[in-house]
């Protein structure tokens, strides 16, 4: 073949490849949730949930500690933070001189702090303080509790979780948690140590219960025991309650506007109840541009 003709040739390859036209495999950025290892089943419901309905739409949910969602959050490394605490004055200020951006808090869910038992346990319940003593190494064998001899084996959580913040200021009124206690990362890992071992106890989310039993709880040894439920944690009675929220940079809009209204709708607030925690109260759990945002100046 000569040169012409080889020339032909590939000139006609060449239009034929440019022919063809070119299949795009891009997809759109994905949501990203990152945070808080108590409310990590829960944003994962929502994601399995949401993307069914809205099929175009990739969520990623992620653990890791609500400390850790934060420090996301003002590096960018995430949209939403899922945070079981609310964000220190400190990480408020961190996050807009990082982002030029103010943290926006958005409470999507109410949970109550189960302190856990095994579940062949015969303690029914705490007064807070002795559950502070025991966390803090006062209180070290079952016996002073009027159970039976034997040492307690206390589990708890790592210091990047919210969890661990709110039982240390709502429970141990900001004491130090004493050098015996074995932190684990996520509530899943203590919830599992504490099913394990007779003589364990342990600290998270009401959702958490497979294999365990949740105490009764005291505000004192004159008050009655309260039972860790929805209606006693929605009332205030329950003494170790609080909100479950989505931190954002500066206010959602688009896609993550979108996605937290479906959170806060009647179909979002259901799936929190399914999954173990309790709905906002109707009043704040109304779709309107985000009707519960608070952005922290």
């Amino acid at each position: 073949m000569n040169l012409s003709r080889k020339m032909m040739v590939l000139s006609l390859l060449v239009g034929s490849l440019v022919a063809i036209p070119c299949r795009s495999f891009s997809q759109a950025k994905p949501i990203t949730i990152k945070g808080s290892d108590t409310m990590v089943l829960l944003g994962q419901r929502w994601a399995e949930a949401y993307m069914k309905k809205y099929p175009s739409v990739q969520v990623q949910v992620t653990g890791g500690g609500s400390g850790v969602g934060i420090a996301a959050l003002i590096n960018g490394s995430t949209d939403i933070c899922e945070s079981s605490r609310p964000m220190k004055e400190k990480e408020k200020a961190d996050l807009r001189a990082k982002r030029g951006m103010p943290a926006v808090e958005v409470p999507v869910a109410v949970d109550g702090l189960a302190i856990y038992v095994n579940t062949a346990n015969a303690l029914k319940s705490l007064t807070l303080d002795q559950a502070r003593q025991v966390y803090i190494g006062k209180i070290k064998d079952w016996q002073e509790l009027g159970g039976k001899p034997g040492k307690i084996i206390v589990y708890g959580r790592e210091n990047s979780s919210g969890t661990y913040a709110y039982f240390k200021e709502h429970v141990l009124a900001n004491a130090d948690f004493h050098p015996s206690v074995q932190t684990l990362p996520g509530t899943a890992a203590v919830t599992n140590a504490v099913s394990k071992d007779l003589k364990a106890i342990g600290y998270g989310g009401i959702a958490y219960g497979k294999g365990i039993k949740h105490l009764q709880i005291k505000k004192d040894d004159a008050s009655p025991a309260v039972e860790p439920n929805m209606a006693n944690v929605l009332s205030g009675q329950y003494p170790i309650s609080r909100n479950l929220f989505w931190y954002f940079s500066g206010e959602p809009s688009g896609e993550l506007l979108k996605i937290t209204n479906w959170v806060l709708s009647a179909e979002g607030q259901k799936l929190v109840e399914e999954v173990g925690y309790y709905p906002l109260p109707k009043k704040s759990s109304a779709p309107a541009k985000v009707p519960t945002k608070k952005a922290v100046k």
